[in-house]
């Protein structure tokens, strides 16, 4: 079975690497089938057609990107947030996957 993607865009991808590190350790610890990779925002487009992903998290600084990305993917039925900064300014991964797992529920409800 392929784990599904979760993708984190942010500017550079710099700390936001370390917010995929502690959020698969939340991942591995519970055996989900899920992947979660960093990309720097710019690669926005290309990543999601290689494979589409089941969400879409923004770093804090570039949500001022968040209604042009819901915008690109919410057609094609991809929910989109943003890692509230007081989550990822703690690199709490066990919050960040609470958020992203509800968001991932609340888009199959709608759909």
């Amino acid at each position: 079975m392929s784990k599904k993607q979760i993708y984190l865009f942010c500017d550079a991808g710099m700390s936001t690497s370390i917010m995929v590190n502690k959020m698969m350790e939340v991942v591995n610890k519970h055996n989900m089938p899920l992947q979660i990779t960093a990309f720097p925002v710019a690669r926005s487009q290309e990543v999601v057609e290689k494979e589409k992903p089941v969400a879409i998290l923004l770093g804090p600084q570039v949500k001022f990107l968040l209604e042009k990305t819901k915008e690109q993917f919410t057609p094609q039925g991809i929910p989109v947030a943003v890692i509230p900064p007081e989550i990822y300014g703690m690199m709490d991964g066990e919050k960040a996957m609470k958020e992203v797992l509800k968001l991932i529920k609340e888009n199959k409800k709608s759909n």
